[in-house]
């Protein structure tokens, strides 16, 4: 199904720390959205991350969603390459980026991930999360070996397990899923889900335009202390109007392209 794409974006230092370590990236007319998440703690997080973004910014147009996959799996290691030589030519140690990337194309939908950032859906009032965290504590949890109770207060839930640039090989997780006029989607990094409970997220994403609602998760994150970088893309997925109709006025596709925000 032929879809067009109305895309907010909003990215934030946050309240504590010194610089934006996340990168994000919108490219509509290829069905490609990327939000990348340097890894806090590590030197040359922001390098990372907007390595990331740089790599799948060469996507291109692609003749369907496993040719676009394709091409994605292909920058992603190229990005990963690029981070170890990076860390090692300048004696870095280990840096890294956690992504999230959300494909769509006539033929189906999919996303594609490494790390804690994470891609939402919402549809008729309902709010997915279709990414599972690449983290000890989620580790631990799905393995039943503590409590959500006991997730909330873990030591070490900030500890991830997968980002890019991190093993010799990209260590990625991907999912299909359906893709229809009306859903909204949210990418972000950990910044937000950090301040945001998932209902908070369903309500300001499903009650305004996607930058209105950008703008307003990111407002609610800063007044709650925004201990890390937050970074967000929201976009809302309409019928593309058949030849000779007017367009629908309030999802008219953004000409939004190439890398947003600066890491």
């Amino acid at each position: 199904m032929n879809l067009t794409y109305k895309t907010g974006h909003r990215s934030d230092v946050g309240l504590v720390r010194k610089i934006n370590e996340d990168a994000s990236l919108a490219m509509p007319d290829s069905g490609l959205w990327v939000v990348a998440d340097g890894m806090g703690g590590h030197s040359a997080g922001d390098v990372a991350s907007t390595t990331v973004v740089r790599a799948l910014g060469s996507t291109g147009l692609a003749a369907g969603l496993d040719d676009l996959t394709a091409r994605v799996r292909n920058r992603l290691t190229q990005a990963n390459s690029a981070i170890r030589d990076h860390a090692e030519v300048n004696q870095l140690g280990t840096i890294g980026a956690t992504v999230v990337a959300l494909l769509v194309a006539e033929d189906g939908a999919r996303v594609i991930w490494s790390g804690d950032s994470r891609l939402y859906r919402l549809r008729e009032g309902r709010l997915t999360r279709l990414t599972r965290d690449h983290t000890e504590v989620n580790q631990l949890l799905e393995s039943g070996a503590i409590t959500e109770a006991e997730a909330e207060v873990y030591p070490r839930r900030n500890v991830i397990t997968r980002a890019i640039g991190v093993t010799e090989l990209p260590d990625l997780e991907t999912r299909d899923f359906d893709a229809a006029p009306g859903d909204i989607w949210l990418l972000c990094s950990d910044g937000l889900t950090e301040h945001l409970p998932d209902g908070d997220i369903r309500d300001l994403l499903g009650g305004a335009d996607p930058q209105t609602a950008c703008d307003a998760m990111v407002r609610l994150v800063l007044e709650r202390g925004a201990r890390d970088n937050v970074t967000l893309i929201a976009i809302a997925a309409a019928r593309t109007p058949q030849e000779g109709a007017a367009p629908a006025q309030d999802l008219d596709e953004v000409p939004l392209e190439g890398i947003i925000g600066d890491g």
